[in-house]
């Protein structure tokens, strides 16, 4: 829960909760965030079905899912199409749900390659019910995000992957070396409906916003020429979904807390770091309790105890694996940054050298941006293998056959040469990052 500091004879930083609550709107006022830090009769909030239609709410909403762009939907209106009339949409949009006639289209149902060679469903909403969730989410989210606890991590304001594993490697520094892996099967697409409306009226009392949210809900799912009504879950690719995913797990992260069980959790995806093998067992007995009475199960396949500090009995978490005292790229993260270099390094890709140290250099910051804690070893096989491609293409431009793996070609574009040319180290930039570590 949101904690707010007051200075003697002053009342609460509200600048400071809008920008901790990630709050974006005026329709939240100081007298909201009062009734928040004070609470509100019967600890439930009517009324917000106003604040949502306003205008500045609308605008918001508007303006983020433009900025966010994405696909159309099952009617087919583009950003840019709905962007030349937004506001005579926005004016109809807020009309609409105000009579209480607002109707969500369906849901264009997608798939999209997952890296174990499996498709994930994507769902992709229309413009116009984008904006409304985005609208809906702009003033319940800081209702929900004031309850909140410190252990959880994903799609909240001001946290992020980082943070959660920050306090993966604060947990593993103390000694909590046991962990759960759990893996939730199918978390999105199984969440129960009553159950999940059931956590969300346990806060808003607004019958038009629940009558909204169970309309996004219960969204008929086109795919091809089949559809059909779900009976269970969030569509991953709505903008409501992360929200409601966390609320629904937010009792979960109570119980460990109440049962003093460190658990580190990222939307679906968590660990319960414990100091011996029995408080593991345990804790996963608690969890999986949990789990099964609310509708939910776990994946066996993908959950398991282990000492990570031992070989082989180590965890995946965000990217990383954590294994034997180190943190190593997660195999499926190095082959997916493996296949955007291969992409980008094509021998007959038809780009300069200069135009494909470029593009490469966008990839590799960003990846060293997030993986810089990876194992040190990682970098420099990386840049080889990357330099080794870059000579290969070297070849093709000159006519050449060969993959740039020789001896000579090695000497005739030197590492010192690609340096020259700008391109991103990635071991010389953890060397930077380490050395800007040390004390001076």
């Amino acid at each position: 829960m949101l904690e707010i500091t007051k200075q003697e004879g002053e009342g609460p930083d509200y600048s400071l909760m809008r920008l901790k609550l990630g709050i974006k709107v005026t329709a939240w006022s100081d007298c909201m965030l009062a009734a928040l830090v004070n609470g509100v009769k019967g600890n439930k909030w009517f009324s917000l079905i106003d604040k949502i239609i306003s205008r500045d709410t609308m605008l918001a909403a508007w303006e983020l899912v433009e900025r966010n762009q994405g696909a159309a939907g099952v009617d087919k209106v583009t950003i840019e199409k709905f962007g030349l009339k937004y506001p005579q949409y926005l004016t109809e949009m807020q009309n609409d749900v105000k009579s209480g006639v607002y109707k969500p289209l369906q849901i264009r149902r997608v798939y999209i390659p997952k890296g174990d060679g499996k498709m994930r469903p994507l769902g992709i909403p229309c413009v116009k019910d984008r904006i409304v969730q985005c609208a809906i989410k702009l003033i319940i989210e800081p209702i929900f995000e004031n309850e909140f606890v410190e252990n959880s991590f994903g799609f909240r304001p001001g946290k992020g992957c980082k943070d959660a594993l920050r306090k993966v490697q604060e947990n593993l520094d103390q000694g909590y070396v046991h962990v759960v892996d759990a893996d939730l099967s199918s978390y999105f697409d199984t969440i129960p409906h009553e159950n999940l409306m059931e956590r969300v009226q346990e806060k808003i009392a607004d019958g038009k916003v629940l009558k909204l949210i169970r309309g996004f809900l219960e969204q008929g799912i086109l795919e091809e020429c089949k559809e059909w009504i779900p009976e269970s879950g969030c569509p991953q690719g709505a903008v409501l979904s992360p929200l409601l995913s966390n609320v629904y797990l937010h009792p979960l992260d109570q119980l460990m807390i109440e049962k003093g069980i460190r658990m580190v959790r990222y939307a679906d995806d968590f660990v319960i770091m414990c100091k011996t093998k029995e408080e593991a067992q345990m804790a996963f007995i608690i969890a999986e309790e949990w789990v099964k009475k609310n509708g939910l199960s776990f994946n066996q396949n993908k959950t398991h105890i282990g000492n990570c500090q031992i070989p082989g009995e180590g965890f995946e978490f965000l990217g990383y694996r954590f294994d034997n005292n180190e943190r190593q790229v997660r195999k499926k993260s190095l082959n997916k940054f493996k296949d955007k270099i291969r992409e980008l390094t094509r021998r007959n890709n038809g780009r300069s050298l200069d135009q494909i140290i470029f593009k490469l250099n966008q990839v590799l910051v960003g990846w060293f941006g997030y993986f810089k804690h990876a194992h040190k070893w990682t970098f420099g096989t990386l840049d080889g293998w990357i330099r080794r491609r870059l000579r290969a293409i070297l070849k093709k431009h000159k006519k050449e056959k060969g993959m740039g793996k020789t001896l000579n070609d090695h000497v005739r574009w030197p590492n010192k040469f690609f340096a020259e040319k700008g391109l991103f180290s990635l071991e010389m930039a953890r060397k930077r990052a380490i050395s800007a570590l040390k004390p001076s």
